[in-house]
Order: structure tokens, then sequence, then C-alpha cells
């Protein structure tokens, strides 16, 4: 099924908007990019490591996930992709996929033709520059992931990632408790996190009984956001690209 509505690519503009400015007439560009919707069932690749594709993927819902593969077949998440990323955008330029894509839950998918991001690029320079700083915050993103596998401690890293997810899907802290759907299991939690699940069910344990969140059914809670933002040193910085126009190599075609 084609579509060209608007609504679907509503989310993507909105994580445009939060690093980039962008007037009315690039705003209204990128909401007409077309593409075609794909239904995708959980733990379903969506692609795979070494395919050469056409388009780049928009997560219109559910979650993606990234996995880098070694020789045997191997698999490492990576990254995971929430509602309003394209989660291979870099692939416009890279076309054979350097990691594979996997539903971590039921997910809907707009296949953007690699074409149209190209000419939109090519027609307004400032969309070229959006869409190079989201590739950036992509980027900030796995390094600040490297650094929570690395240094932060298991409570730690656990509070961190469910702050991120918040923040990227837009949800604001504020003095009730923060919530909002995760529909991944515990296993794929531990996956995220680098943790078994006999440490994933210790951590939220422990992070319930201080009351600083909970995860439970698929639904997490931040119950207190001052106390789990302390806990993981959690600076939004790097979700936040610097917002400006750079200057345009060339004007705007008709």
């Amino acid at each position: 099924m084609t579509n060209s509505e608007p609504a679907p690519l509503r989310p993507f503009l909105a994580r445009l908007l939060r690093h980039s400015a962008l007037d009315e007439v690039e705003q209204a560009a990128i909401m007409k990019l077309p593409g075609i919707v794909a239904e995708v069932g959980t733990h379903r690749d969506i692609v795979r490591l070494g395919d050469k594709v056409k388009h780049a993927c928009l997560v219109l819902s559910g979650i993606v996930g990234r996995f880098s593969q070694d020789r045997v077949g191997r698999r490492q998440m990576a990254a995971i992709h929430l509602r309003g990323d394209m989660a291979d955008l870099h692939s416009v330029v890279v076309p054979q996929a350097t990691s594979t894509l996997q539903a971590l839950s039921a997910a809907t998918i707009l296949h953007v033709p690699h074409g149209e991001i190209v000419t939109l690029a090519r027609t307004y320079p400032a969309i070229a520059d959006a869409f190079w700083r989201d590739c950036v915050v992509d980027a900030a993103i796995m390094a600040e992931w490297l650094t929570s596998m690395s240094l932060r401690s298991a409570n730690s890293r656990t509070a961190h990632l469910f702050l991120e997810v918040a923040w990227r899907l837009g949800i604001a802290a504020g003095e009730r408790p923060v919530s909002y759907d995760f529909p991944i299991t515990q296993e794929r939690l531990g996956e995220l996190l680098g943790l078994t699940g006999v440490h994933v069910n210790r951590t939220l344990k422990a992070l319930r009984t201080h009351e600083v969140l909970d995860f439970h059914h698929g639904k997490v809670s931040i119950i207190d956001w001052e106390k789990a933002a302390q806990l993981a040193d959690f600076d939004p910085a790097y979700l936040e690209a610097a917002s400006h126009r750079l200057p345009a190599g060339r004007s705007r075609r008709g």
C-alpha cells in the first residue's frame, strides 16, 4: 500500500525540529515524502546484514533493534529505534546494510525511497542539514550507549536507558510519574543492558524498592525523574544537537 498521507511523517518531522530550524515550506515538503507501509511481526528482520536497499526505514510504531553480527551469525544489539526514527537514514549514501534491523515488538515501518530523500535534500539545503544533523544525533546515542555499557552500574544504565527513551518519545518530566509503553520482554531488556535475566530482575527490584522507576508487563513508570536522572548521570544534551541553519550552499529550487 502506497502512503502519501501527511500524518505518518509527523513524528519524524517532530524529531527533526528538536535539533533543526525548518520553515513552513520545508516542513510541508518533508510531510509529503511518499512511502510504502509494512507491518512487521515481533523478532522479524526488516533489513538483513549485507542487503542492498533502495529505501530508508521510518518507524511509525513499535520498537526496532539494530544488531551487529559476526561471521557465524551471532548478533549483538547495538541500538534501538523508536516511533519517528528514520532507522537507517545513512543508507541513502551507504545502501549496502552494515547491520541488521529487527522488530523487537510488532512494528509498522514506512519504506521511504532513497531517490525521494535525495531529491528533497538537493531541493532544500536546510533539510539536507537536518538529515545530516539527525545522523549526528544517532551517532551520539550510540556513543552514550557504549559509555553506559562500559562505565555505568546496572542500576545506573537501566535508569539511563528508560530516561533516554522517555526523552526521545517527547515525554516531559513532571511531578507525577512519567509512564510509557515499552513492549519488549525482560530477556530483550537484558540484551539491551548487557545483563543476565537474573541481574535484570535484581536491578528492577532495587529500582522499584527505592521508588526510582518500575518496568512491568511492557510499561515503564519513572516514579521520580530527578532521582533517576541523578542515579543515571543523565544529561539529554547528546540528544539535542545545536539547532540552527547552516549557510545554504545553493538556493532552493522551484
